[in-house]
């Protein structure tokens, strides 16, 4: 078989890659013993770049296109094995193509949970996914680095710690940034934007670039989404007591479309009833610990009424709305006086303050003014 090969390959002189893969990063031209044709015909594909390897060292690099294989497009390599004049025999050089397209959506994720302390919740725990984008940028750099004398190198072989470098640098990142837990998602692309360029030398030290980096998620335990979502519960029903009425009066509503309906659901509505009052009572408890009247009979105390407020007529205007209070304090220093017009809601018109019942009290300790006066 060994002899097939060389045989086969004194008469091959097409030197190219055609990649059938999505994976592969680099890939060594195959050759008997490594050896090329002097005139052998070179094939760089687009999204290829060629790279000549002597005796461990890289010598010449070709870009897309179709090339010659002689000594004046071969400098570095004429150099290095010193042919000064040309040659015509078959020469050994080792030939690396080299994947240029952007290979996309590799995914990334925290194995475990980032620590972060955040002014709302104290210290949690976080996890977060998403995906990046990586283009070779420097393909001697890459050979040099990371793939050595692999003849086969596929992004697998780098994934792991391309992924590891990631979430070092994301929870880094995330630590600084110092964003509220709560305003994680309304920054996913601030924070995307940020990793990009904090991750970008660390990938050229490979020779590759980061295209395009994405924070896709970010979420917290169960159990502190479980307890976020309970608040957020009671802020959605707010005032318990309105909730459990219009529960109570739902409830009602619906006995009523069913008059003709068995037992067992009126039983269930008086439980909801008794409910509800219990959870009225429990509300209506002061902070002394001490039962309103509402508690102790059952029923919903009735509004506390409204004191009356009097205009008053001075000098041919009209001034207030004055409480008893504040009448009570014009009358000792007699700027309210008995014969002052004065008007309340539901009152037919102006009358005198004298003829008010509720008025007249204010003035039992004014003495009334001297005869001829």
């Amino acid at each position: 078989m060994a002899f097939w090969d060389k045989i086969t390959g004194e008469f091959i002189d097409i030197v190219e890659w055609i990649d059938d893969s999505n994976d592969t990063l680099v890939w060594r031209f195959d050759r008997y013993q490594n050896e090329i044709k002097n005139g052998a015909q070179l094939v760089v594909r687009q999204s290829q770049v060629a790279i000549f390897v002597n005796e461990g060292q890289v010598a010449d690099i070709f870009m897309p296109g179709m090339h010659e294989l002689k000594t004046e497009n071969l400098p570095i390599l004429s150099t290095l094995r010193g042919w000064k004049y040309g040659f015509n025999s078959p020469f050994k050089a080792e030939i690396y193509f080299i994947n240029l397209r952007t290979f996309t959506d590799i995914k990334w994720g925290t194995k475990n949970p980032v620590q972060m302390r955040d002014a709302d919740l104290g210290v949690v725990r976080i996890r977060a996914y998403g995906n990046f984008s990586i283009k070779v940028n420097d393909a001697p750099t890459l050979l040099k680095e990371i793939v050595g004398t692999d003849g086969h190198f596929t992004l697998d072989e780098i994934q792991s710690q391309l992924k590891s470098l990631t979430v070092s640098r994301f929870s880094d990142a995330l630590g600084e940034s110092k964003i509220p837990v709560f305003d994680l998602a309304a920054n996913y692309d601030e924070l995307s934007a940020l990793m990009k360029v904090k991750m970008n030398e660390d990938f050229l030290q490979y020779g590759l670039d980061l295209q395009n980096f994405l924070v896709e998620n970010i979420s917290l335990p169960e159990e502190v989404e479980a307890a976020i979502d309970k608040r957020s519960s009671m802020g959605v029903l707010g005032d318990l007591n309105r909730y459990t009425q219009f529960q109570a009066a739902n409830a009602m509503e619906a006995a009523a479309k069913n008059p003709g309906g068995d037992a067992s659901a009126g039983i269930g509505m008086g439980m909801g009833f008794a409910m509800a009052n219990q959870m009225g009572q429990v509300f209506n408890t002061n902070q002394g610990g001490q039962q309103t009247a509402a508690q102790t009979t059952g029923a919903m105390p009735p509004p506390l009424p409204t004191a009356k407020r009097y205009f008053v007529a001075v000098d041919g205007q009209q001034t207030g709305p004055f409480n008893m209070t504040e009448l009570k304090t014009q009358s000792m220093s007699k700027q309210f006086t008995r014969e002052n017009l004065v008007w309340a809601e539901g009152m037919a018109g102006w009358v005198k303050a004298k003829e008010v019942d509720e008025l007249a009290s204010l003035f039992a300790l004014v003495p009334p003014p001297l005869p001829g006066m």
